[in-house]
């Protein structure tokens, strides 16, 4: 069954697991994912944390040693996720030893401040510091305000997962971020080696908007549509991101140690039941990539996923065909897009307030 995973592997793509809980790293279920289903990483975000600290008992020692110090929710949030980063990064720690690109653990700075570049920074710079791993990975937002964020933290050493890129101009502003970035560490004199980046661009759920979009269309033609919208948008990005790492402004920094920023496909689980499970893999197989997927999406294409070889490379033009057919039906697919990161933003604070909420209830158990 797991054959399927490593020949997904072996085309090229970096299997990442999107889910992290201190049971999967003390049980061993991290590590077992790790040999077994060819895991390469580890995503997280607060709705992940939030359900892992509402389930399990394993944080309820350290939550009543926090509660007895004192500490603010806040921090305690900080404590409790920096911690299982901290030592997923250690589990992962022999897979990033052996190719640095992978074996990377990501940790995502305060939703709050997707709006807030000064705030984002301080947040990138102090969740770098707690962790305290070379593989560890700060989640940035891809909002405008984020963008000079990336910068400095690429300046400063810190590797960044970017996140929240929904389409092609963001995308190119988020790679000219990375590039600034690197160019100024390379001024400052650091290792462009150590330096790694990857850039979450979100799949399904360009497909939930359009596709409510062309129900209301109702037309044949409209209806046909349906389902295609969001890997024609990742081979447009895609073929974005081979036009800006062929630049001669690329080559340059390459030779100076420099790492290419992966995409990595985010959201690919299947919302749509009439959607075959796996599409958003099986359709987005391209070398030097991530997919980070939950573990549902995982024993899927396990079970029944296909891979048909590359089949991203060179399709920026049949996805901008597609893209461009939905504005003749009457989709504005720029209006999507500020749809998507305007909800995406709101979706990510609300997950921080379900967080703050879920630790809070555990500290009143753990005073009561």
């Amino acid at each position: 069954m797991t054959d399927r995973l490593k020949e997904l592997s072996d085309a090229g793509v970096s299997i990442w697991l999107d889910d992290l809980s201190r049971e999967r790293i003390e049980t061993g279920n991290l590590a077992e994912l790790v040999a077994e289903k060819s895991v390469v990483g580890v995503t997280t975000n607060p709705t992940i944390f939030a359900a892992a600290i509402a389930d399990g008992e394993r944080y309820d020692e350290q939550v009543a040693q926090l509660v007895a110090q004192g500490e603010p929710v806040d921090r305690v949030v900080f404590e409790l996720t920096t911690e299982d980063v901290r030592n997923a990064c250690d589990i992962m720690r022999p897979t990033y030893d052996g190719t640095p690109a992978d074996g990377r653990v990501s940790i995502e700075v305060e939703p709050d401040l997707a709006n807030d570049t000064e705030g984002t920074i301080a947040s990138a710079r102090a969740l770098w510091a707690a962790v305290d791993r070379p593989n560890a990975l700060i989640k940035i937002p891809a909002t405008k305000e984020g963008l000079p964020a990336i910068t400095a933290a690429i300046a400063e050493g810190i590797s960044v997962n970017v996140t929240l890129i929904f389409g092609e101009q963001r995308y190119r502003e988020v790679m000219d971020a990375y590039l600034t970035g690197l160019e100024q560490a390379r001024e400052a004199g650091r290792d462009l080696s150590t330096i790694h980046s990857v850039a979450s661009f979100f799949v399904s759920r360009v497909d939930s908007e359009v596709d409510k979009r062309l129900e209301a269309v109702g037309s044949e033609a409209a209806l046909a549509l349906r389902g295609k919208a969001a890997v024609a948008n990742a081979l447009v990005a895609y073929g974005a991101y081979e036009e800006v790492f062929g630049s001669e402004r690329w080559r340059d920094l390459e030779a100076a140690g420099a790492q290419r920023q992966r995409p990595l496909w985010a959201s690919t689980g299947v919302k749509n039941p009439d959607y075959d499970d796996t599409m958003y893999v099986r359709d987005l197989v391209v070398a030097e990539t991530v997919n980070t997927m939950p573990e549902k999406t995982m024993d899927a294409f396990a079970d029944h996923g296909e891979v048909l070889g590359d089949v991203v490379t060179g399709r920026a033009g049949a996805g901008s065909a597609i893209l461009e057919r939905l504005g003749e039906l009457g989709v504005d697919f720029e209006d999507v897009l500020v749809v998507l990161e305007t909800e995406g933003v709101d979706k990510f604070k609300k997950s921080w307030t379900e967080l703050v909420e879920t630790v809070s209830a555990q500290m009143a158990k753990a005073a009561a």
